[in-house]
């Protein structure tokens, strides 16, 4: 992890508990005000910011990854925690996903994945990104259940009859998920 990673785990760790602190699930005696609420918003999002800015800049974090194989031979099952990994198919069958984020970043390439039927991919993050590029010849369709957080759907607008579909559902606390293909690179 980079200097700026830690840096942002620190500021997240602090503005979380300022909140737990605010809520009454910890005692620390900070004082409260008006303002208390502005403070762990600018932790949270300097934080936030400091980690996905280490993880896009510094491709070197990104370990290259062989694509797993679920259970049943299909489905994959992909966690990174404190890190980041990278899996990419190449001309591989894709089958459907769960990708879960701790406090790190997980990027899954299937621009060049052979995808014959509609498949989904559940994406859950805590203090975390994912990255997703998907083949701009399928449909996407995204549902997101996000707590400061969100997802940035970044693919090419349009609906292709006959075409496969993507859904991509998406849980994030304090992170978020991106959706590329490859004419928004």
């Amino acid at each position: 992890m980079t200097r700026r990673t830690i840096i942002g785990i620190v500021f997240i760790v602090a503005a979380v508990l300022r909140l737990a602190d605010m809520w009454g699930i910890i005692q620390l005696n900070w004082e409260h005000s008006w303002t208390a609420y502005f403070g762990p918003v600018l932790l949270l999002y300097i934080g936030a910011e400091l980690v996905i800015y280490s993880f896009n800049r510094n491709p070197s974090q990104w370990l290259q990854r062989p694509v797993p194989q679920g259970e049943d031979g299909k489905r994959i099952s992909c966690a990174v925690r404190f890190g980041a990994d990278s899996y990419c198919y190449r001309g591989e069958a894709f089958h459907g996903a769960r990708l879960d984020a701790f406090c790190g970043g997980l990027r899954l390439d299937l621009r060049e994945a052979v995808i014959t039927e509609d498949e989904e991919i559940d994406v859950h993050t805590f203090l975390g990104g994912v990255e997703l590029f998907v083949p701009s010849h399928v449909n996407v369709v995204v549902k997101s259940n996000s707590f400061i957080g969100g997802v940035s759907d970044q693919t090419a607008k349009r609906s292709l009859s006959g075409a496969p579909t993507i859904h991509i559902s998406a849980s994030n606390f304090l992170g978020g998920v991106s959706v590329k293909n490859n004419e928004q690179l």
